[in-house]
């Protein structure tokens, strides 16, 4: 997830952090023009892509690595303001995701992971989540993200499942700003969103980013792995959802539209 109405604060925050770390952040390694072709063609944002240790950051959150491309299938589906999720969703229903939260961050992460577990377990779906205390056979690890993330204005990060069914085995989280944020529904709200794209949730506002994000309008038309239409979801802009691409710093607990997606899908 990306803040950026917040962006200043925690770019402030991560200048301190950096100076113990590294005195300069990595650069960007290119992204070919053939790979932006292919994220065109799957529905994602192509601007401000970038690539680091061979996988690349595309939407501000999402982690995809490049070698994966190749398995996503495009498809033709207008998108505007609704909820949309993956080709690969988590299979094995009933099942039971296990969340390890590493001992790096505070109690904080830990009371607010319980709490995004609990949001989701509330919903009686056939997938229900639950915290471990080793990563050992963990599904999920909870880290802490890179020193650059917050250089770059990056909060949070999340994968998609994998062809074979799991969930996305990592989220990120930036401690240069988290750490210095009392709210504790607004940082559930960030460890849920990035649980939504494990098991398969893209942007509710992905084709149009300035809906949370601001800025000028970006639609590119089909979509693809990631942009496949959730039945009863609106089609008009949901401004209160949980997986909206940019976060005002709120609490935002799963809508009656989010639920609906949940529901849907598990």
């Amino acid at each position: 997830m990306k803040n950026l109405k917040l962006a200043a604060i925690a770019m402030a925050m991560v200048f301190l952090a950096a100076c113990e770390q590294e005195s300069v952040a990595p650069e960007k390694e290119p992204v070919s023009p053939e790979t932006l072709n292919k994220l065109a063609s799957l529905g994602f944002k192509t601007t401000d892509v970038f690539k680091y240790n061979g996988s690349l950051v595309v939407e501000g959150d999402i982690v995809i690595a490049e070698s994966r491309l190749d398995e996503m299938r495009p498809a033709n589906i207008l998108a505007i303001e609704e909820q949309y999720h993956t080709d690969n969703l988590v299979t094995g229903m009933p099942r039971v995701i296990k969340v390890f939260v590493s001992t790096s961050f505070s109690s904080k992460y830990f009371n607010a992971t319980d709490a995004a577990i609990a949001r989701y377990n509330a919903e009686g779906l056939n997938l229900t989540f639950q915290r471990v205390t080793s990563s050992s056979g963990a599904d999920i690890a909870i880290k802490p993200s890179p020193w650059w993330y917050g250089w770059f204005g990056i909060l949070g990060s999340a994968g998609f499942p994998t062809a074979s069914g799991n969930p996305h085995n990592e989220i990120l989280l930036t401690r240069s700003y988290y750490d210095g944020v009392s709210d504790i529904g607004a940082l559930t709200t960030t460890i849920a969103h990035e649980m939504g794209h494990c098991i398969g949730f893209r942007h509710t506002d992905y084709m149009d980013r300035s809906y949370s994000c601001g800025g000028s309008t970006s639609n590119e038309g089909d979509g693809g792995v990631g942009a496949n239409h959730i039945p009863g979801t609106p089609t008009t802009g949901d401004p209160a959802s949980w997986m909206l691409a940019c976060s005002d710093g709120s609490d935002r607990p799963f809508n009656a539209n989010d639920k609906t997606a949940l529901d849907y899908l598990y």
